[in-house]
């Protein structure tokens, strides 16, 4: 199943991508087939119900908030946030049903979180129903929130996708047929996604759609370098870019030589980008938003100290990156998962890691080979990673382990750039791996808040 680099890297509001932009997507996709179905002007109560890890996580990772964002009809690209349209709810008591009636409303009340209940089909279920006057249900719909913000409704379950797939020229589901497709057309990656793309909509639409997700990637690396103060949630987490910033600038202008600064930079630039994840700024999924630092990182990364080193100039560099990452992303949506509910972070970490490592290698001329060697790397090493953030906050260890990944990446992509390309590991086994790691991780280890940091990080 090929999934376009615009399902892969896609605008949202933090803090999570499974539990914030997923759940806010459902709720504005069932009010829209409410009114599709003419059943809205005859609603007068609407109820969600939160199961399994977004019950246990939702109130940290925003999930609440992002349920009434999506019932109020809003798109993520959409939410003005210097509205504060959470306060207007409950102090009015009163909801405007996408957009168009209004119906009572009281957050306590109409969202239930069923914390001990998981649905079978998958960790982050929600249900929503709608009432008439007389509290006759009119529609029940059940959602699950599968990664990356991709929302499917129990009838699409075993697609996973919830659509048909793309007619495109060079469909793929596995590395090694990726790669195929490649030599017997003489295409690099980059290229083969690019046809994909260019049949989905038009070329200058797929370059201009490209510039403007690296823009606001970076903008959100710019705004977390200058934000100050403490991050939301009850942590009282301060910031550290802001900080980082100024004594790296200090250090560049006193002309203190220090061979591994380049990784202080790496780092101050994934810790930018998650802490404005943290803030509920408006992020990319890459692939998830809780691991949205890793990508813009290493971008920025070779942006800055490695473009002499690629044979591309800076855009065409940015979009062979892109669309490189979004091949092997598409690999792993496909054969395994990028939901932490479902297998653990290393289907967020470890995926962006492995995206940024093939990206990063593809800018600075690598081979088929060296590309599939450097993601494989990357995920390797990441196998078996926990999803246990404390409080529920994509705070600890997220923002963090995002940096770990950047400059594991990194790590990764000259491992295999010193290599000839030949490798014991192929990608598809990697990937095979990780998703059955995953699926016998605890359930208390995968995006629940049960176990690990999560209860023990708070008493040591």
């Amino acid at each position: 199943m090929y999934y376009s680099l615009f399902e892969i890297f896609a605008v949202g509001i933090g803090p999570s991508s499974s539990h914030t932009v997923g759940p806010m997507r459902a709720a504005c996709r069932y009010v829209e087939n409410l009114q599709k179905q003419g059943l809205l002007a005859q609603t007068a109560k609407v109820k969600t119900e939160l199961y399994g890890s977004l019950a246990l996580t939702g109130l940290g990772h925003g999930t609440l908030n992002a349920v009434v964002y999506g019932l109020l009809g809003l798109k993520a690209e959409e939410v003005n946030p210097e509205t504060d349209y959470i306060g207007q709810v409950k102090t009015s008591k009163e909801l405007l049903l996408g957009g168009e009636k209004v119906v009572g409303f009281e957050m306590d009340r109409d969202i239930v979180l069923h914390k001990n209940t998981f649905l079978p089909e998958h960790s982050n279920g929600m249900k929503l129903t709608a009432f008439d006057e007389q509290g006759k249900i009119l529609s029940e719909e059940v959602y699950f929130s599968v990664g990356g913000g991709t929302v499917v409704r129990k009838d699409e379950m075993s697609g996973r996708i919830g659509r048909d797939p793309y007619d495109v020229p060079f469909p793929f589901d596995s590395c090694k047929e990726m790669v195929e497709l490649c030599k017997r057309h003489d295409l690099t990656i980059a290229d083969l996604v690019l046809k994909n793309e260019e049949a989905l909509r038009s070329a200058k639409e797929v370059r201009a759609g490209i510039v403007e997700l690296v823009r606001i990637m970076q903008d959100a690396v710019t705004r977390g370098i200058h934000a100050t103060g403490i991050l939301p949630g009850g942590l009282g987490l301060a910031r550290r870019a802001s900080e980082m910033y100024r004594r790296l600038e200090e250090r560049f202008f006193e002309n203190d030589v220090d061979p591994l600064m380049i990784v202080d930079w790496v780092n101050l630039w994934a810790f930018a980008v998650s802490e404005e994840n943290a803030a509920g700024g408006k992020i990319v999924t890459a692939p998830t938003m809780g691991s949205a630092g890793i990508v813009p990182a290493v971008m920025r990364y070779y942006q800055r100290f490695a473009m002499s080193k690629s044979p591309y100039e800076q855009e065409k560099a940015d979009i062979i990156f892109m669309t490189t990452a979004s091949a092997i992303c598409s690999l792993y949506r496909t054969n395994a998962s990028i939901s932490g509910a479902e297998v653990g972070c290393q289907g967020e970490v470890g995926v962006a890691c492995s995206m940024a490592a093939a990206g990063l290698t593809a800018v600075l001329g690598g081979s088929l080979n060296q590309i599939e060697n450097a993601a494989e790397i990357a995920m390797e090493h990441n196998l078996g990673l926990t999803c246990d953030p404390v409080k529920g906050l994509v705070q600890i260890p997220c923002i963090e382990r995002n940096a770990m990944a950047a400059i594991k990446a990194i790590n990764a992509s000259r491992l295999a750039m010193r290599g000839t390309g030949r490798h014991m590991v192929s990608l598809d086994s990697i990937i095979k791996t990780m998703y059955e790691t995953g699926l016998n991780l605890s359930t208390n280890y995968k995006e629940t808040s049960l176990a690990g940091l999560a209860v023990n990080v708070l008493t040591c």
